[in-house]
């Protein structure tokens, strides 16, 4: 291949003993640097670094300046400068791109193989998903100083440009990422975050815990990301001014923070909508299936439960491990220690020994009674991203469906005592997952009421009888445990 001083030679001597070649030669540099730009072109698929990149442009733009001095009039040095900046605002462009995939790609790996992680393994991803955002950012901007550096007259040139495109890169990217982890999480963006009915069979396709991620995520990229960035574009990169002013500034940060702020929002949400939508499925088919006013006496607490306590504890992990936690207060029990001594005292017992029919009615008005009183606790409060309040709005809302399910039974008074009997445990394993116990208790208190206000005959168990079938219960678990 000729070196361009033996092209320039060429031409020259052409040009003396051809006067009227000047227009053949001409289309002989547009050939050449055009094939010469095209490779580099090709070589931007590969993500190379950014001073390879100055360097092969460097030489292009010293080579069409040595051929320009021969033919002025082909105007090599215009033609490189205008090819010159699309490839690099290509670079750039692509160098998002690129970040982008590799976010996604750990999100993904990590994400899909949940289930053959342990603890310590998924809180790794979720810090990996972090680096990578936060590295890949940081390395972005490392390489596109590289393009504003160098004082040579082909950057002089582009230096506004580059830095508009950058800060327009960043703006890009974000927004992209965003509709990307949308797309990840199974959601589309016009996805109403007020709306909980997402089809069932969409939700058991998305990962969840890859839900969980990315509200986590979101969180991390508005925080801390987004400050990080625009922090070094305000150092390295203020200026610009190219674009014209009727567009606004080229990179906003407060409206990308929103952004992030508000999708972080909806995907806790989705995460949850999922969870609860899916131990809903689990609640209807338990209460549908049965025929309740044939239901038989009740000897011990129901398998749904167990079924129930075993999703709750696979919320509980997943959220362990990728959502920050508080500290959880000290709970005062009486003083015996024991947990069911409110049910077995003697006053308890005294009433229980009523009539059957006394005791019903007198439920019946208690229950409405505390129920008075109880209206005004709130049971629903704002969502954040802690393990508690995640925790606790995914069991406040199945108690919910629960208590819809119930309403929507007839019960005999078998029935009626196996949902207390079933309550009344869960009021007692359910105080494991949260700190809330008080609205665990009422929405307890609603199914029972609930499963009171559907029963023909609505004689509750006595309190013995319910202990003893609790404690049976309870050693039964602890044998399981023992033996595994």
């Amino acid at each position: 291949q000729a070196s361009v001083g033996d092209i320039s030679k060429t031409f020259r001597a052409y040009l003396i003993i051809f006067p009227d070649s000047e227009s053949r030669l001409i289309e002989l540099a547009h050939a050449l640097f055009t094939n010469r730009y095209e490779t580099v072109r090709g070589a931007l698929k590969e993500r190379i670094p950014s001073t390879d990149l100055l360097a092969m442009l460097r030489g292009l733009w010293e080579d069409a300046t040595a051929i320009d001095e021969v033919i002025s009039e082909a105007a090599l040095p215009a033609f490189s400068l205008e090819t010159t900046r699309d490839i690099i605002k290509q670079h750039i462009a692509t160098a998002f791109l690129h970040l982008q995939n590799e976010i996604s790609d750990v999100l993904v790996t990590h994400s899909t193989s949940n289930e053959k992680l342990e603890e310590s393994q998924l809180q790794t991803a979720m810090e990996k998903s972090k680096i990578k955002v936060s590295q890949g950012c940081i390395d972005l901007l490392q390489e596109f100083r590289h393009l504003i550096d160098g004082n040579t007259e082909l950057l002089v040139k582009l230096k506004d440009l580059i830095i508009d495109w950058v800060q327009e890169g960043f703006q890009d990217f974000f927004q992209k990422l965003d509709g990307h982890f949308h797309l990840l999480s199974g959601r589309s963006t016009g996805f109403s975050q007020e709306s909980s009915t997402v089809d069932f069979v969409q939700i058991d396709k998305v990962p969840t815990v890859l839900v969980l991620m990315l509200a986590q995520l979101c969180v991390f990229i508005e925080q801390t990301t987004i400050p990080k960035v625009t922090e070094d574009l305000a150092d390295s990169f203020s200026g610009g001014g190219a674009r014209s002013s009727e567009y606004g500034p080229p990179f906003v940060p407060g409206e990308i923070c929103r952004l992030y702020r508000s999708s972080g929002e909806k995907f806790l949400q989705h995460y949850i909508n999922i969870k609860t939508q899916k131990i809903s499925k689990l609640l209807n088919k338990r209460f549908s299936t049965p025929v309740w006013l044939k239901h038989k006496e009740p000897r011990e607490v129901n398998m749904f439960v167990d079924l129930l306590l075993l999703e709750f504890n696979g919320v509980v992990s997943e959220v362990k491990q990728i959502l920050p936690g508080l500290i959880r207060r000290h709970r005062h029990s009486d003083s015996t220690g024991s947990t069911t001594s409110s049910r077995s005292n003697p006053m308890r017992e005294d009433m229980l020994n009523r009539s059957n029919t006394n005791r019903s009615r007198s439920q019946f008005l208690e229950n409405h009674l505390a129920k008075l009183f109880e209206q005004k606790m709130e049971i629903f409060t704002k969502l954040e991203y802690t393990q508690e309040s995640v925790i606790s709005t995914v069991l406040k809302l199945c108690l919910k469906s629960l208590q819809e399910f119930v309403r929507l039974q007839t019960f005999n008074r078998s029935g009626f005592q196996q949902i207390q009997l079933d309550m009344e445990f869960l009021k007692s394993s359910l105080k494991e997952f949260i700190d809330d116990e008080a609205a665990i208790s009422f929405l307890l208190k609603e199914v029972n009421n609930a499963a009171h206000e559907r029963c023909l005959d609505p004689i509750p168990l006595e309190a013995p009888i319910l202990d003893k079938l609790i404690n049976a219960k309870l050693a039964k678990i602890k044998e399981q445990s023992a033996n595994m």
